[in-house]
């Protein structure tokens, strides 16, 4: 099961480091904070950068909620783990799906991070046409676009709520 946890915004790799440290791996598979690929100018030069998908939030993926959670109250600085009460709730298979299509896990190249790759694409009128990417399907859900920032920010349902994320598209062309 998933499980979402709410922390201090800026502090997300801290806590997982912290959570690994603590030595409690055996009550969980895997602790990660999503992030996208995007492009940031730099003194002239497009650089490759990574962005949190969710700022505040960790995931945590375990079947064993009650006893992570008694082992993640002796790390300090842990705002609160959603659910209600001392009960922990598990994400929505929907919910799960949508974490999934954003940020698949990657091992080659990035160690295990939780990682939305880059999209590429073009506007056709004012329609987007997403051509590579984990964007691809889901045009739908872009609000709006900055081709000057290469960025796009996506509508989506997920922890309970609609969310606005940023996240990287290149319009390559316009027809």
């Amino acid at each position: 099961m998933w499980y979402v946890l709410q922390v201090p915004t800026g502090r997300e790799d801290r806590l997982i480091e912290e959570i690994r440290s603590y030595r409690i791996q055996e009550y969980f598979e895997e602790v990660f904070a999503p992030r996208s690929v995007r492009k940031k100018k730099y003194r002239g030069k497009w650089q490759i950068s990574e962005e949190l998908l969710f700022p505040g939030y960790l995931f945590v993926i375990s079947e064993n909620p009650e006893e992570l959670y008694q082992a993640l109250k002796r790390i300090p600085r842990m705002t609160r783990i959603l659910g209600t009460g001392e009960k922990w709730t598990a994400m929505t298979a929907n919910d799960i799906e949508t974490v999934r299509r954003l940020a698949a896990p990657h091992t080659s190249t990035h160690q295990g991070k939780w990682l939305m790759d880059f999209s590429e694409g073009y506007l056709k009128g004012d329609k987007i046409i997403v051509t590579e990417g984990p964007l691809q399907g889901m045009e739908s859900h872009i609000r709006r676009i900055d081709r000057h920032k290469r960025l796009a920010w996506l509508d989506i349902d997920v922890l309970g709520e609609s969310r606005e994320i940023a996240v990287g598209l290149e319009i390559i062309r316009k027809e």
